[in-house]
C-alpha cells in the first residue's frame, strides 16, 4: 500500500511540470514542444559536458544541481523548463499565442539557445513585424556552436523550421 501511495504521488509530482506548461502555451502546443524538443536534446539521467562544454543533465537542462535525476524528475524538468521558456517567448512575440505549430518551434528554440539570444533574434522580429515564412525562414541561422555549423543543429532547426511553416501561406 506505501509503496502505490508512493507511486501516485510521484506520478502527480512529475504532472505538475506538464500542467504548468499547457497553462502557458495550451494543450496543442504543449503536444507538439514536449516531444520535439526530448527528441533533438535526447535524455542523460546524468550531468555531461555539452557540445561547447556546458555541463547539462536530463533533457539539455543547464539551471539545475548538477547530479543524476530519475526519469520522471528529467520528464518534469523538461516541462517546468519549456514553460519557463515559453512565458518569455509570449511575452516577447504575442502573436503567437493560439498558433500551436509556430509556437512550439519558437519556444524549441528559445530553449536551445537561450532567451536571451531569442528576443534579439531575426526570428522574433519577424515574427513581430507579421513576416512569419522569413521568421520560420531564420531559424536556419542558429545551426551553429563553438563557431562551426553543427549537423545535429542544422537537422533541429530545419525541422523547426518545418514546424513553424504549418498553416502559413
Amino acid at each position: 500500500m506505501a509503496s502505490q501511495y508512493n507511486d501516485n504521488a510521484k506520478n502527480a509530482k512529475s504532472a505538475t511540470g506538464k500542467m504548468a506548461l499547457v497553462s502557458i502555451v495550451g494543450a496543442a502546443a504543449a503536444a507538439i514542444m514536449v516531444p520535439l524538443v526530448a527528441g533533438f536534446e535526447g535524455k542523460r539521467n546524468d550531468p555531461y559536458a555539452d557540445l561547447i562544454g556546458k555541463m547539462t543533465v536530463c533533457y539539455g537542462e543547464t539551471r539545475v544541481e548538477m547530479r543524476r535525476y530519475s526519469n520522471a524528475e528529467c520528464n518534469d524538468m523538461l516541462a517546468n523548463g519549456l514553460a519557463d521558456f515559453a512565458a518569455p517567448v509570449i511575452a516577447r512575440n504575442p502573436e503567437l499565442k493560439g498558433n500551436a505549430p509556430q509556437l512550439a518551434a519558437a519556444v524549441s528554440l528559445a530553449y536551445n539557445i537561450g532567451i536571451s539570444n531569442y528576443r534579439k533574434s531575426t526570428v522574433a522580429r519577424r515574427f513581430s513585424e507579421g513576416r512569419w515564412r522569413q521568421a520560420c525562414d531564420a531559424f536556419l541561422s542558429w545551426s551553429y556552436a563553438g563557431g562551426r555549423q553543427v549537423q545535429g543543429l542544422l537537422n533541429r532547426r530545419r525541422e523547426e523550421r518545418q514546424l513553424c511553416l504549418r498553416g502559413i501561406a
